[in-house]
């Protein structure tokens, strides 16, 4: 598998994987093949959501108001 240039990407293959997986001329070979494909495009997915969700929150951090140490 190629690594997907960004997460829009890797969503359009496992759409595409899922579409072949579900023809019924797919052989059990290729649906294995594609299964692990899928595998790990669910895994680079899930990597890119929860780098997006730490810069995210990174983000509201830092745009947080600051507490003082009085209130």
């Amino acid at each position: 598998m190629k690594t997907p240039k960004n997460f829009e990407e890797g969503l359009a293959r496992l759409q595409q994987i899922l579409q072949q997986m579900q023809d019924e001329t797919t052989t059990l070979d290729k649906s294995v093949k594609l299964y692990a494909e899928a595998a790990q495009l669910i895994a680079y997915c899930n990597t890119t959501l929860e780098n997006a969700k730490l810069q995210i929150e990174e983000i509201d951090a830092a745009a947080a108001p600051k507490e003082t140490a009085g209130e």
